[in-house]
């Protein structure tokens, strides 16, 4: 449901806490057996999530997943307990009554807004082509253009560029809830800075298969490949929320706004689960938890790593130790 705050205000504009239309949806016996997802937010200014009235039914757009990932991936100060929370599935916002982290739908791109590539391309919007002067689409995009506004042939420039673009689908791809994701964004589709690009009906909105093709073995491979790493992997995505002893968290220095490491493992199955993410500009040399025994680590993701060494989905043998995390770039590691 699209801007689905709206329905939840009364015939006077008030904001209700127990909107009739939300409560009759929810009370259906046909409608509310359906999957149903707001945008918790209206036009009006009205910004609902983790509050949008659900009766434990409807799930919702968490905002507050993209900002924590757009500003934390791009090197923003102060976002390593934002991530954290975000990554863990979101209690501070859905863990009450008979909700579950797969109430988030996380996401880091919407329909509207920057594509996945523009996020990384563009510091500002560019919507002349839109006929209003420039005046529409958000202001506010948390984006980073990684050293050259736009296209540019800098091969340094380009290479942060995808490192960035991969780190940005890890996150989603190894958090709680429900991720989401833009038809286009797995071959790097670009509305060439466009923000607001809905009223096109042309190469800005139209699905590129020829581009597809260029990254299939490439781009395209990384972002489908750790959509079915996740499939497959049962502590990515569980239907209860995490307890303490289902992750620990690698981290003694939450309190340091200028900390731009984050790094945890996901226990359980057997199968442990080692992220880190570095959105510092110089490398960051860990420690990694002890294997116990007859097992070991083996990498999956190293996203600062050329294809196809970024996503290894067998795992790569031999991590062990200590491991060296380049600048602006993430790394999985499976126990096996």
């Amino acid at each position: 449901f699209d801007l689905a705050s709206i329905l939840t205000r009364g015939e006077d504009g008030t904001p209700l806490a127990n909107p009739p239309l939300i409560r009759a949806i929810s009370k259906d016996p046909v409608l509310s057996e359906v999957k149903l997802i707001s945008e918790p937010w209206d036009c009006g200014g009205l910004y609902q999530v983790g509050s949008f009235p659900n009766w434990d039914i409807w799930a919702e757009w968490n905002g507050k997943f993209r900002d924590a990932v757009r500003k934390f991936i791009k090197g923003s100060e102060g976002q390593k307990r934002a991530l954290a929370t975000r990554i863990a599935g979101s209690s501070d916002l859905y863990n009450y009554h008979q909700r579950k982290p797969f109430h988030s739908i996380n996401f880091v791109v919407a329909h509207d807004g920057f594509t996945l590539h523009d996020l990384v391309a563009y510091n500002q919007k560019h919507n002349r082509a839109n006929g209003e002067s420039g005046r529409d689409g958000c202001n506010d995009n948390d984006s980073w253009n990684c050293g050259a506004e736009g296209e540019t042939s800098d091969v340094g420039v380009l290479a942060l560029r995808k490192r960035q673009m991969r780190n940005m689908h890890l996150v989603n791809m190894v958090s709680q809830g429900v991720p989401m994701v833009v038809m286009g964004d797995e071959y790097g589709h670009t509305r060439h800075g466009n923000n607001n690009a809905y009223g096109h009906d042309n190469h800005l909105t139209h699905f590129q298969w020829e581009l597809l093709e260029t990254t299939r073995d490439s781009f395209f491979r990384y972002f489908s490949g750790l959509v079915s790493f996740r499939r497959d992997h049962p502590l990515l995505g569980q239907a209860e929320f995490l307890g303490k002893a289902d992750i620990t968290w690698h981290e003694d220095n939450w309190s340091n706004p200028e900390s731009k490491f984050l790094a945890f493992t996901l226990h359980g199955h057997g199968r442990d689960l080692y992220c880190a993410f570095n959105a510092h500009h110089y490398f960051v040399k860990v420690t990694l938890p002890e294997a116990p025994g007859g097992k070991s680590w083996h990498r999956v993701v190293d996203t600062n790593l050329p294809s196809p060494a970024d996503f290894t989905p067998e795992g790569i043998a031999g991590v062990q130790g200590q491991y060296n995390v380049a600048p602006y770039s993430s790394i999985l590691l499976q126990l096996q």
